[in-house]
């Protein structure tokens, strides 16, 4: 390693805290721009290990990515938590700056609609906020075109021999995940006989804990968002706490939830 590598230098801390500027003197400002400067961080991770689970379960490597899973769902328990720290602003902390952010909003957030994307809720209504040609709209378009995490997770199921329609993890690029029933039945015999199919099954508490993750962090995410504004439209101009509440009802992986009822 050359000894011209500082710790600063490594990390690039001069940039990386100059990225912090506020657009006015409250004191509560800093707190919201670095808590979602932090959360893009930790999505740019979680996207970036999502990728890399895609990879191993389509070579058929299914233990491996229960490491990057498992990694993801500890990113996601952190990101819940930051919620916390954002509940200490009160809503006279937030009103003092919130009109200097204009139209802006986390509903906006390319990251977190890859994201989405990756894992099979795709809307193509979420480009609209990006402009043509930029990078995060290229991100974006090219998360809704791609296979998603589950497209390749039943792809693996088809492989192992069980009953699952070609059309349900190959669609048209950028159509949503539709539950199947075919799908379900598939998962009700890999947890009716768990020491069989454990590689499966173990893959699949794996993804049901990434979803629950998710709605967790939704979920938080309405709660301190109620506890700061109560029921005033977002700033992107959305119904606020009402829009995210209808996030609350969206699953990643559907009949992972639905084969417990009939178990």
């Amino acid at each position: 390693m050359s000894q011209d590598v500082t710790y600063g230098g490594y990390l690039r801390l001069k940039d990386l805290l100059a990225c912090q500027q506020p657009l006015t003197d409250n004191h509560d400002e800093l707190l919201f721009v670095i808590l979602h400067q932090t959360m893009e961080l930790w999505m740019k991770q979680v996207l970036h290990e999502i990728a890399v689970t895609q990879g191993e379960i389509r070579a058929g490597n299914l233990v491996p990515a229960y490491k990057h899973l498992a990694r993801v769902s500890r990113i996601q328990a952190v990101m819940t938590q930051a919620w916390d720290i954002l509940a200490t602003m009160t809503p006279a902390d937030y009103l003092s700056f919130r009109q200097s952010l204009g139209t802006s909003s986390g509903f906006q957030s390319a990251q977190f609609r890859a994201l989405e994307y990756r894992l099979g809720i795709k809307d193509p209504m979420f480009l609209k906020f990006q402009p043509e040609g930029s990078d995060e709209r290229a991100l974006m378009e090219a998360a809704l075109a791609a296979p998603t995490l589950y497209d390749d997770v039943l792809e693996q199921l088809a492989r192992a021999g069980f009953d699952i329609p070609e059309t349900a993890y190959r669609r048209a690029a950028g159509a949503p995940y539709e539950p199947s029933e075919a799908v379900e039945n598939a998962w009700l015999q890999v947890y009716r006989d768990t020491q069989k199919h454990w590689a499966l099954y173990q893959l699949a508490e794996k993804l049901t804990d990434l979803d629950d993750a998710l709605l967790t962090w939704r979920h938080k995410h309405v709660l301190t968002v109620e506890r700061i504004i109560g029921r005033k439209r977002g700033t992107g101009g959305t119904d606020g706490v009402g829009y995210l509440q209808q996030t609350l009802l969206r699953r990643a992986f559907p009949e992972l939830w639905s084969l417990r009822t009939k178990l």
